[in-house]
Order: C-alpha cells, then sequence, then structure tokens
C-alpha cells in the first residue's frame, strides 16, 4: 500500500503555504499565552557554574561547504550577543526568538546551512540551530525545564571525535519553531553565551549550588539502513544523581533517537552498523 504525501511535501509552493500557516499558528498562540518572558540582563557573573558546554564552529570535512560554516559561525557570534548574560528569574520562560528577533541582512546575518523539509539549503542565518542545541544542552544539565523543544536530524555531519549526546539535533525556524526552557526553581540563573576561537562556549550560573548533578546518557547507539537510507539509532536518558551519596535519583528518557544521515554514507564508522 502506498502512503499518501503530506500537503507541504507535494511542491515547495505548498511547504511555503503550510510555512506560513505554521507562521500564523504560532502569532496567535504568542497573543493568547500569559508566560512571563525573560529579558533582563545583568554585566555581574552569577558566581556558581551550574552547567557549562564548548563546541567547534566550523566543521570541516568531504562534502561540507566551508564558505557556509564560517557564515554560520557569524550568525552565531551576533546571536550570542542578544542572549548574553541574561537573567532568567524564577517562573520566567526562555524564548530563542523572542531574544533574538528575526535574522535579516540588516543586522548582519549571512547565508548559513538551514534544514528546510528534510533538506539542507543556504539560508539567511543559517546555523542557529547550533546554538539552540548548545542551550539545551545547558538546560539538560539542570533541574530547568525544557518546554518548547523540535528535533531535526542529529547525524548532519560525521562525528568528530567522542559522540555527545544532544551534540546536535534541536530544530529552530522563525518563527514558528522555538526553543523555550521556563526556571521552575526558586533562583535566578544566567545564560553566557559567547564565541572565541572558532569555538562556541556556554555557561548556566546561578548564586548558589542545586542538591543534584544532571547527566546525560546514551544507550544503544548505532546505525540501521531503512528503506535505502541510513538513520542513527538510540535512547537517551537524563540521570538525576544526588552530590552527596553519589545516588542516581531518576532517570528520564528524553529523546528515542532515529536521526536520518545527512552525510555521505560512506563515513559511517562500518562498526556502529547494525543490520
Amino acid at each position: 500500500m502506498s502512503s499518501r504525501k503530506l500537503f507541504c511535501d507535494i511542491h515547495p509552493i505548498c511547504f511555503a503555504i503550510s510555512e506560513k500557516k505554521e507562521i500564523l499558528k504560532r502569532n496567535i498562540k504568542n497573543i493568547k499565552e500569559k508566560e512571563t518572558f525573560s529579558k533582563n540582563f545583568s554585566d555581574r557573573k552569577l558566581s556558581n557554574v551550574i552547567s557549562s558546554t564548548s563546541s567547534g564552529l566550523i566543521k570541516r570535512g568531504k562534502g561540507i561547504d566551508i564558505k557556509l560554516q564560517e557564515n554560520k559561525a557569524v550568525n552565531i557570534e551576533i546571536a550570542c550577543k542578544s542572549i548574553n548574560k541574561m537573567i532568567i528569574h524564577p517562573g520566567e520562560t526562555f524564548s530563542f526568538w523572542k531574544s533574538i528577533g528575526k535574522t535579516t541582512k540588516r543586522k548582519g546575518y549571512k547565508d548559513g546551512r538551514v534544514l528546510t523539509n528534510g533538506k539542507i539549503r543556504a539560508g539567511i542565518g543559517g546555523g542557529l540551530c547550533n546554538l539552540s542545541n548548545t542551550i539545551n544542552l545547558l538546560i539538560m544539565h539542570s533541574p530547568l525545564e525544557v518546554t518548547e523543544f523540535h528535533e531535526h536530524s542529529d547525524a548532519l555531519a560525521p562525528d568528530n571525535g567522542k559522540r555527545i549526546p544532544f551534540s546536535a539535533g534541536t530544530s529552530v525556524n522563525y518563527n514558528y519553531m522555538d526553543f523555550r526552557f521556563k526556571n521552575n526553581t526558586d533562583k535566578d540563573v544566567q545564560l553566557l553565551l559567547w564565541c572565541e576561537d572558532e569555538k562556541l562556549y556556554g555557561e548556566l550560573r546561578c548564586d548558589s549550588e542545586f542538591p543534584y548533578r544532571y547527566e546525560l546518557e546514551e544507550k544503544d547507539h548505532h546505525f540501521k539502513k531503512i528503506n535505502n537510507k541510513y538513520f542513527r539509532i538510540s535512547k537517551i536518558y537524563k540521570n538525576t544523581i544526588d552530590k552527596k551519596s553519589g545516588k542516581l535519583i531518576s532517570q528520564i528518557l528524553v529523546l528515542d533517537n532515529k536521526s536520518e544521515v545527512m552525510y555521505d554514507y560512506s563515513l559511517i564508522p562500518p562498526e556502529q552498523i547494525k543490520q
């Protein structure tokens, strides 16, 4: 039995219509919602680091368009300036797009790599998924609550070195696919994001410690061929661990990962392919 195509898959015009519909739905939702969004900044760094991460801004290798990678680095550096040192007070929600706004040439954004309707292409402001994913990694290693997350393939390019769960795969698209988290604690937290020497750095800070630490654990990571396409498959869990005793308090499945491989299949490590 043949599967029916979705309306957005019939033709690029249909996809554009579907996208406009989603933007309209988001605008209506924004009017109705009663969230208090973070908007305050402080030049004072809160004293305690809850979590930190860093990643390379520019991927190099077979089949990778270096110009789009360099432009992505420019785009991320511009966007970081709209978020760096932001304070999220208790009860407030952080919104990626409410913090950054629309990406335009006038603001200095360039053509970077974007994933649209399952295809990689160039687009203004492309590459900001790397930034939203960095923020997601920080939040995953904290008690804060992710309230909006959209998954895309975390196999856009081969892994560099040790595999890091959630190293990619957070999708954002202005203005209908947002990344949001809520400060559901009783403490102020602060986001620090900056670029230096072709690397993106992120820190989540607070003025006092939380009693638990958090880690991501990936299980049964492998690649599999399905209908002539390869997919990265795994299950990713968030572990909550008591700092004093080292006891595992909880383990929650946060992503049942099935990501289409978007790069040259010959670069998949053969030992990681399951039949």
